[in-house]
């Protein structure tokens, strides 16, 4: 039976870790801040400050965005209209979907197929921000994200996104200068995040949206690339949420959006919002399921022991079947019992 607990316990103990090095790099995601390659509120000069033109400017002056065509929701015009107002001194690319497939057959033929087959718009309308970053550099907004200020202090960092809620980072505003090698690593990650997880919403999000993103960056940084400011160097610089949207200084104002999700994405949300419940339901059917499993391994072992006793028996019968004939000096067969 210790054997049989021993075995056990050791099947159990290589799913387990099977299972956690499966989502490592997730689970490390929940404890990851960013605080390490934040961008500080001390470092940003306030709007209109002379300071700001001491400093140096790594990203190119390109705000990009996308849309079906060039037709943007009345919802979305004032968000728009505010960053071309606030900068017009900078080159401004709407990446269309024509655009943007055109783009990716002339630039990156290599993923056009990829490209062509996501199952959700929303997917390519990801991707093509990564690309554009990767080979014009400059800084991408969502149509949902208006302009609080000029963005010039962020072109001083080769490389910046934004932190997200409940943890990682998003992809609805970031920067970076031509060909950075975070980006770079983004692009060639794609075609082997692009799989199918039956839910449109964790589909989207693992494939091109936030999470895979996230996922990326804490690669990335597990690297090692992460290291070096300045246009040679690797490090992705992390802009707070207070320095995002949070306050009238804050760079960005938020505007109704999201108009992709649907009715799974209302249940992810919902699972986040009741994620201590679902935790202890999980605990409760693993250790049902855990308990399930016992009761059968202790079935299957003592089916085993009663089978070898059985064996073992019919043995000893016919050892005692044979008796001891003196007058020959020898054994002989006196009754046969068979099992």
């Amino acid at each position: 039976m210790r054997r049989g607990l021993a075995i056990f316990l050791i099947i159990n103990a290589l799913i387990v870790a099977w299972l956690v090095r499966s989502v490592y790099t997730l689970l490390t995601l929940l404890v990851e801040d960013g605080s390490a390659d934040a961008i500080h509120s001390a470092e940003i000069p306030a709007p209109n400050s002379p300071l700001i033109d001491n400093m140096s400017q790594y990203i190119p002056k390109i705000i990009h965005q996308t849309y079906v065509n060039e037709s943007v929701p009345e919802v979305w015009r004032e968000a728009q209209k505010s960053c071309i107002d606030l900068h017009e001194d900078y080159e401004y690319k709407m990446w269309t979907d024509a655009k943007s497939r055109e783009f990716v057959a002339t630039e990156y033929p290599w993923f056009l197929n990829t490209f062509d087959n996501y199952s959700q718009p929303i997917q390519r309308a990801d991707a093509i921000r990564y690309f554009v970053l990767a080979h014009f550099g400059g800084i991408y907004i969502d149509l949902d994200d208006g302009c609080n200020r000029r963005l010039d202090p962020l072109l001083s960092y080769p490389a910046w996104v934004r932190r997200t809620a409940p943890t990682g980072i998003s992809n609805d505003a970031m920067g970076a200068i031509p060909q950075h090698p975070f980006f770079l690593r983004v692009i060639e990650s794609l075609r082997d995040y692009d799989k199918n997880w039956h839910l449109p919403y964790i589909t989207v999000m693992y494939s091109t949206g936030p999470l895979f993103l996230s996922v990326i960056w804490k690669e990335y940084m597990s690297s090692g690339r992460n290291i070096g400011d300045g246009p040679a160097g690797g490090r992705v610089r992390i802009l707070m949420m207070d320095e995002y949207n949070r306050f009238a200084w804050s760079f960005f104002s938020h505007h109704k959006g999201s108009s992709w999700h649907g009715k799974d994405a209302r249940l992810i949300f919902w699972m986040g919002s009741h994620w201590m419940m679902l935790t202890a339901m999980g605990f409760l059917i693993a250790g049902i399921v855990g308990l399930g499993a016992w009761w059968i391994w202790g079935r299957v072992l003592l089916l085993g022991q009663r089978k070898s006793r059985r064996k073992d028996g019919g043995v000893w019968e016919r050892a005692v079947a044979w008796s001891w004939r003196g007058g020959k000096g020898s054994y002989e067969l006196t009754e046969r019992h068979e099992v």
